[in-house]
Formats: C-alpha cells, structure tokens, sequence
C-alpha cells in the first residue's frame, strides 16, 4: 500500500516569498536604486572616518631651535600621509651653510648670523602636500643688545644690555659705557673686562651712575678678542639724546 507525504507548508512560505521579492524587485527598478544610496549614505564605521581625516601636516614649530656659528642640525617632521615623505625649500632662504635634504634634515656648518625666513614643503607617497613658514635666529660671534634702555632716572642714567658669545672659543671682553656731552665731554658710567665664556647667550651688563645736569648721548662698546686666533669682534649701542634736569 502507496505512502503519500503530507506538504510541508513552511517551504512552501518561503519559496512563495522569494518568488514575491523577486517579481517586486522587477516591477520597482527605481525603488531598489533609492534603498542603495540610502544604504551607501548611512554613516561610516570609525576605521572609515579615521582614513578620510588622516591629512597630512608639518607637526615642528616656528621658530626652529636658535644656532650659533659653526654646526648646526635639526630633523623636520610630518603627521599623516603616507611615508616616504620629501622634503623641499619653497622660497626665502636657510642661514649659510645650512641645507635642506630630501629626508627633512636641516644641517651644516653656520658662517654668518641674522634672523632667517624661508618656506619648506613636505609631499608624501600619494602626493598629498603640506608646507610651513619657518624662522631661525642665528648668534653673531660677539652680540650686544639692550635689556633696558639707557634712561634719565632723577640726576641718574641707568640701563642694561645682554651680550652674547655665539663662538666656540673664550672670549677677552672689553665692556665701556660713556655718557657724552655736545660738547664732547664724556663721562664713563659703565665698565666691565672679564672672560666671556664661549656659548654664553644673553648674559645681563647692568651700569649706570650719577651724572651732572646737562643732554647727554650714550655709548656701549663691547670688544671681545680672542688672542689665540688674533680674532677681534666689536658691538655697539647708542640712545637718543637724553635730558638730566636733577642735579647741580
């Protein structure tokens, strides 16, 4: 005797449904086109945003360390992008001696001092660029500057200058600060004569005394030698006239 098997109803509703979706999906082209964008246009996972931010940038700031004359080095850096990284001068101009190399380092040996302005690039390896306005300062051999400019304080002048050996040898300074007259009379208010070390940066020379009524231009004159070179380096500052009405 035959065995007849019942249908099974729940993959019946299955293929029924499959059948439906696609006749629907034939039917409404268009509908299907708009479920893609919306989907294409849901928000990305975080490893997604991550790649669209990772622009690149030069991460070093401006200005660049201070140098002194003689050697010199430092190594410019990048964030983001893709390595290897190539580095370029744009415009302006590095202090003479220096050089600018394609892995992004900075070095040679200094001649001259003077404040320097220049502008360096960087490109990566999908040629994403970024560049940067730099500055370097570098120390003359002997530098002389105002701290506090001379000025009239009662029957007093007073003020204060920094001096700097940027070399690599001791220097034999000289310091001379005279307060001048327009008749040519000149008055010492100022004197110093010491070692200054080599490297010393900014080392603070206070003067200062009283002085008789009258106009009066000051002078500052550092001399530094170096006896072993037969090397002689000279700075100088002057003010504007200036008025002592205190006093006799």
């Amino acid at each position: 005797m035959g065995c007849r098997m019942k249908p099974n109803r729940f993959v019946y509703g299955i293929a029924t449904a499959t059948l439906a979706l696609i006749f629907w999906s034939s039917a409404h082209p268009g509908l299907l086109s708009v479920a893609r964008a919306a989907a294409a246009d849901a928000p990305q996972p975080p490893a997604a945003r991550q790649q669209e931010d990772s622009g690149l940038t030069i991460i070093n700031e401006s200005p660049l360390p201070e140098a002194a004359l003689g050697y010199y080095e430092v190594r410019l850096l990048a964030r983001g992008g893709a390595a290897p990284f190539r580095w370029r001068l744009e415009k302006g101009a590095l202090p003479s001696g220096l050089q600018l190399q394609p892995d992004g380092r900075i070095y040679g040996e200094v001649h001259s001092g003077g404040e320097f302005h220049f502008t360096v690039s960087v490109h990566d390896a999908s040629n994403q660029h970024a560049q940067k306005d730099f500055t370097i300062l570098v120390h003359s051999a002997l530098e002389l500057k105002w701290k506090t400019m001379a000025h009239v304080d009662g029957n007093r002048i007073d003020g204060s200058v920094e001096v700097t050996n940027a070399t690599h040898d001791d220097m034999d300074l000289t310091f001379i600060v005279l307060a001048v007259a327009p008749n040519g009379r000149a008055t010492a208010i100022g004197y110093q004569h010491f070692t200054l070390r080599r490297g010393t940066i900014e080392e603070e020379l206070p003067f200062g005394d009283t002085i008789a009524h009258g106009t009066y231009v000051v002078y500052v004159d550092a001399v530094g030698e170096i006896a072993r070179k037969n090397l002689i380096y000279r700075e100088q500052l002057q003010t504007h006239p200036l008025d002592v009405t205190a006093g006799p």
